[in-house]
């Protein structure tokens, strides 16, 4: 008698844009059934799902959260699931309030709100003695005098935002007044909720993203990629190449940072992406932990190509309370690099109606290119900054080394442009 097949595991995804492939991808590698709870904004077709994907659960997660728990909890005891995840940084703290309330593996509330808010991520990362900037939390927009004690320039940034939403330098304490009502506003605006802001001290410094994997404690660090030196006064990405050429003393501080600030906020479990600075281009001060694989996903390609770590399958399988792969490297240490990977996020270049988006056929075309991942189009309306509308287009491509890939940006550089026209009635 032929012995039945154990059931899948099975895991809600909240958020994920079908388009970006590979958690979807990583879960046929890992054997995991996914139940996808689609964002708002797209339509998913039940005829044609991702790899993985058994079954659609729309839920407005931001708009009523109360009733997407209560009917996960409903669709638990009917059907039960292993766990829930995501990849969108503001459904980090939902994603935890379910896994604890259904007794799923998760990050706990304290720890979702902990990496979600940056009050608190900047109390924390300095009550454990990591490198922090001095800083002042803003809960009202007509409290913001504290900070003019700060060592200008200065950082304006929401409490509760994520990419480069409203991210703002102010030069000085004439400056700040105005900088805070143009934040406050955009956080108005743009999110659910306004959490309150963080106004801290310029670091200066090239900045870069740490790739990590949690589990049970232990913190394995996959990469460390180089994301340029933004100036500011808006912050916006521009490129991700990895791995980052850093002496060995430089390297070791990093990972020890990031491995420090993992306990700190009390993430032992699941993938992070960590962004950060080299203050004087050897001390690093994080910027922000993530609890989430990066970028929707483009930090399991960078990871993967840089290391051959599986995270996207990994990040899953930690979510349903399984144990990873074996990881290519003792814990906190970095994987050895075996290649390189770069992400070139396309600017806006400016703002207005998007009339066409030159380039990006070409690049398709380039045998160095996996993949281009085109969020904005043609007839789309692009805000100016500080508001964020999102990024245009990733171009992810492999290389033999970061100076290939650096050489690859330039090019593109020159490739890629944006054309726009006014909006009528936008001032």
């Amino acid at each position: 008698m032929t012995e039945p097949h154990p059931p899948r595991p099975t895991v809600v995804l909240v958020y994920q844009r079908t388009s970006l492939p590979w958690i979807f991808e990583g879960a046929q590698r890992a054997g995991i059934d996914v139940v996808l709870v689609p964002r708002p904004d797209e339509s998913v077709s039940p005829d044609r799902l991702p790899p993985a994907v058994v079954e659609l659960l729309p839920l407005d997660v931001e708009g009523d959260p109360a009733k997407a728990l209560s009917v996960l909890k409903q669709r638990h005891e009917s059907a039960p699931f292993d766990g829930i995840t995501t990849l969108y940084d503001p459904a980090v703290p939902f994603v935890a309030d379910v896994a604890e309330a259904l007794g799923l593996p998760g990050l706990g509330r304290e720890t979702a709100r902990a990496v979600q808010d940056k009050r608190i991520m900047r109390r924390r990362l300095a009550e454990a003695g990591l490198n922090v900037p001095g800083f002042v939390t803003v809960d009202d927009p007509g409290a913001w005098t504290d900070a003019t004690r700060l060592t200008f320039p200065v950082v304006v940034k929401p409490a509760n935002g994520f990419s480069s939403l409203g991210v703002t330098k102010a030069d000085s304490p004439e400056q700040l007044a105005a900088v805070v009502d143009e934040v406050w506003e955009v956080c108005r605006n743009s999110l659910t909720r306004v959490a309150g802001l963080v106004v801290e001290e310029y670091l200066d410094g090239p900045e870069f993203a740490v790739e990590s994997l949690a589990h049970r404690g232990e913190v394995q660090v996959l990469s460390i990629g180089y994301k340029g030196e933004p100036a500011g006064p808006h912050f916006e990405e521009g490129v991700y190449r990895a791995p980052a050429a850093l002496a060995p003393h430089v390297q070791e501080a990093v990972v020890r940072e990031v491995v420090a600030a993992h306990s700190a906020l009390g993430v032992s479990d699941g993938p992070t992406h960590t962004e950060l600075r080299l203050r004087g281009g050897e001390r690093p001060y994080l910027l922000e932990l993530g609890a989430r694989i990066g970028g929707s996903g483009v930090s399991h390609y960078i990871a993967g190509h840089v290391t051959g770590a599986d995270l996207a399958a990994d990040a899953l399988r930690v979510a349903a309370g399984l144990g990873p792969a074996p990881l290519p490297g003792p814990p906190a240490q970095p994987a050895r690099a075996t290649g390189a990977a770069a992400n070139y996020i396309v600017p806006c270049g400016g703002s207005g109606r998007i009339t066409a988006i030159h380039g990006l056929d070409e690049l398709a075309a380039d045998p160095r290119v996996d993949h281009i991942v085109q969020m904005l189009h043609p007839g789309d309306v692009v805000r100016p900054y500080p508001e964020f509308t999102g990024y245009p287009a990733f171009v992810l491509s492999h290389h033999p080394s970061t100076e290939d890939a650096e050489a690859f940006h330039r090019t593109i550089e020159e490739t890629v442009r944006i054309e726009y026209a006014p909006v009528e009635g936008a001032q």
